[in-house]
């Protein structure tokens, strides 16, 4: 067994292992473990210095997830949008591929908290059969993104074939990987699996780092490992409500991303995923974020604000030119050129 997947083995899953560090009465998260699991890696749980505090907040169960929020399980219609299982394709050149459901720590804003943690990782020899067929059957795809759950969970033979299998097709010119790794799990950073990765360029790899207190002297040199093999690293943080909603946290976490050789890339307001309404902002902080990052930062600190809107109508960019208000309501821009009512 590799040093990852002990650290993976050693996670704790249930509340009552908290006690060990902290006074809380595990009884109140129970219930929502059963519905949605919890798993936290040594190294994330490290990072807790109270309980409460944002990074707390990010992998701590919370009764909340169980509240009635009139929010829905699949708000992007990622299941309406897939011709083939595992497969994700709603853009004309881009799709996003989903091959684990599993993740090193199970964040309580998960946008699959449907799926992630509580469905069987895909067979992916099978899967992948089907997706390929699709992939060439269909070359207006040029970009993939390889998502989960955390694909990097994956041992590094499976990873290995994914990508061999990827790059048998001629008209995929780019291959993205979405991970959580390098915050959650920085041991899986190997130098084997850099070596994996650097075969198949181009390979950019997006993080997800949500506060400052996330990076470490453990979790920058995941990032350097990944930088020194020639990965391009850019960072998606999600704007949460109690973790990242202050403006001068936000700017904090931007420039220490840039001094790890990570390019912050998006903020994303929160999905509208059934369990996570509790986390969310309204988009006029998320414009605030924006304003004060804006001339007091560099522009390489300043990444896009953007809403994923629901339905699977598109990613976009919160500008003046992109968002209306009438009266209520928000009506945004989608990517068609179609005005979108938005629920703030």
């Amino acid at each position: 067994m590799k040093q990852w997947q002990r650290s993976l083995a050693e996670s704790i899953t249930s509340p009552e292992d908290l006690l060990h560090q902290f006074d809380v009465d595990p009884s109140r998260f129970s219930n929502v473990v059963t519905r949605y699991p919890m798993r936290i890696t040594p190294h994330y749980l490290s990072l807790i210095r109270e309980p409460f505090d944002p990074i707390w907040r990010q992998c701590v169960p919370d009764p909340i997830e169980l509240s009635k929020d009139e929010l829905v399980p699949d708000p992007l219609n990622e299941e309406g949008l897939s011709p083939v299982p595992g497969l994700i394709h709603r853009y004309p050149d881009r799709a996003v591929l989903v091959v684990s459901t599993a993740c090193a720590v199970y964040c309580r804003f998960c946008m699959r908290k449907r799926k992630v943690g509580c469905t069987p990782s895909p067979a992916i020899g099978r899967m992948l059969d089907d997706v390929c067929r699709y992939l060439s059957e269909t070359p207006a795809i040029r970009d993939l993104i390889l998502s989960g759950g955390d694909p990097l969970l994956l041992d590094d033979e499976t990873l290995e074939e994914i990508l061999e299998r990827l790059r048998s097709i001629p008209h995929l010119e780019i291959i993205r990987i979405g991970t959580r790794v390098p915050v959650t799990l920085p041991e899986r950073i190997t130098t084997r699996l850099c070596s994996i990765l650097k075969r198949f360029h181009p390979i950019y790899v997006n993080t997800h780092f949500n506060h400052p207190a996330e990076i470490v002297a453990a979790s920058a040199a995941a990032c350097a490992k990944l930088s020194d093999a020639g990965i391009p690293l850019g960072n998606q943080t999600v704007l949460l409500r109690g973790v990242n909603d202050d403006p001068a946290v936000m700017k904090h976490l931007m420039q220490r991303l840039l001094a790890i050789r990570v390019r912050p890339y998006y903020i994303h307001q929160m999905d509208l995923v059934q369990g996570t309404g509790h986390f969310r902002t309204s988009v006029s902080k998320g414009i605030e974020i924006m304003e004060a990052l804006r001339g007091h930062t560099s522009g390489l600190a300043t990444p896009y604000y953007v809403i994923d809107l629901p339905g699977g109508k598109g990613k976009v960019p919160v500008l003046p030119e992109y968002v209306q208000r009438r009266g209520d309501v928000l009506l945004v821009r989608n990517y068609l050129g179609e005005m979108v009512e938005y629920r703030d």
